[in-house]
């Protein structure tokens, strides 16, 4: 019986060991309940095998089985209460630069005005707009200089912004006009042909893709290939890459996002390695945050595009990290210097507004350009 008792407990606590081991791989704390499990599981096949063969009995055994428990119990406080603290340090925001900043005929708003009468006016039918929440600013002053002036409010006016993935979605569903974002993601340009939606896309201006770190990180520049690696899970420590010995923290945005979209480029076809949750930030603002935050070390690296991450957040705390030794300035973006340009676009889907033709030319035109230009961004002239 004793040998019967023996085995089977071997047999039970072996299924549940190797159970809990392989849930706990998939854990984002892998690293300790691993190990953690494997030894929980010796130790108990250990302690019941002692019992049955009644050597539990002896002072000597209870001690020891006592003590080593007691470790356990220990080792699993102690781990879960450091990475407790490491939680209270987190600021996991999720928001995003005041928009409202710059509606079009606010009070003190910031979008740019025209010097000089627009060339072009719209005073009825007006085209609904939307758009990614960095090009708000540029469409905004658009619609600053042809709109009539009233009131427009961001949640629901004809000029609005849902972020990229929402207004892609709106455009489909005829739901806007015109919307303004960098160029469609895969997945998005197949959602439109399979509804059988022809879009149409306008280059309007240029604008480039950065990568940005804590401004403590003595990290300074990086190659393509190394953004890469780091992506891609084959880089995970900054010491790999001439800093210091930290686990590198890679915030992600979510899907269908204009900056997750150019991530997906400077991959290249490489897969991107599957973040924590709590690595993916849903608003572009807030992967800025998050990166100059993040448990007040600077292990963690973060992308938008230029203007956002250097204008509209006003952030300290974050510095670009120059790719292929070319910082992203304007004029790195201008004479082509800098390697992650993109152009951003005005994106139509069969409208039956009939200004959208003629806005668009404006946007082209050299009072459109220079709106471009003074926003921030880069004109295509």
């Amino acid at each position: 019986m004793r040998i019967f008792g023996a085995i089977l407990t071997v047999i039970v606590f072996g299924i549940f060991g190797f159970v809990a081991t392989i849930i706990a791989s998939l854990t984002r704390n892998a690293e300790f309940y691993v190990p953690f499990s494997i030894t929980v599981t010796v130790a108990l096949i250990v302690i019941i095998h002692l019992a049955i063969y009644g050597q539990l009995k002896k002072k000597v055994t209870k001690i020891s089985v006592l003590t080593f428990v007691c470790l356990l119990v220990v080792s699993l406080a102690s781990y879960e209460g450091y990475q407790a603290y490491i939680r209270s340090l987190e600021i996991m925001s999720t928001q995003d630069v005041d928009l409202s900043e710059y509606r079009p005929f606010a009070e003190d708003t910031k979008a740019v005005s025209l010097e000089e009468e627009s060339t072009f006016k719209i005073e009825t039918n007006i085209p609904t707009l939307d758009g990614a929440t960095a090009l708000y600013p540029v469409y905004a002053a658009f619609a600053q200089a042809v709109y009539p002036e009233k009131m427009y409010p961001l949640e629901e006016s004809e000029i609005v912004s849902s972020q990229t993935s929402d207004a892609f979605y709106r455009l489909i569903k005829k739901d806007v006009d015109m919307i303004f974002m960098a160029h469609p993601s895969e997945e998005q340009m197949q959602l439109a042909a399979r509804q059988g939606i022809e879009l149409s896309l306008t280059p309007i201006g240029r604008e480039a893709f950065v990568f940005f770190v804590n401004k403590n990180n003595p990290v300074k520049e990086l190659t393509i290939k190394q953004i890469q690696g780091i992506y891609a899970g084959n880089i995970i420590n900054w010491d790999e890459l001439g800093g210091n010995n930290e686990e590198i923290r890679a915030f992600q945005r979510p899907d269908g996002s204009g900056s997750q979209s150019a991530l997906i480029s400077v991959m290249d076809g490489i897969p991107l390695m599957d973040p924590p949750s709590e690595d993916i930030v849903s608003g572009m603002g807030g992967v800025i945050i998050e990166t100059s935050s993040f448990q007040n070390r600077s292990n963690a690296i973060g992308y938008s595009f230029r203007h956002f991450s250097e204008e509209m957040v006003e952030n300290g705390e974050i510095r670009h990290i120059a790719i292929e030794g070319i910082l992203p300035t304007v004029e790195n973006i201008q004479n082509e210097a800098y390697p992650i340009v993109d152009q951003f676009y005005a994106i139509t889907a069969d409208s039956d507004n009939p200004h959208i033709n003629q806005f668009i030319e404006w946007i082209k035109s050299d009072q459109g350009q220079e709106i471009i230009d003074r926003t921030g961004y880069v004109p295509l002239k």
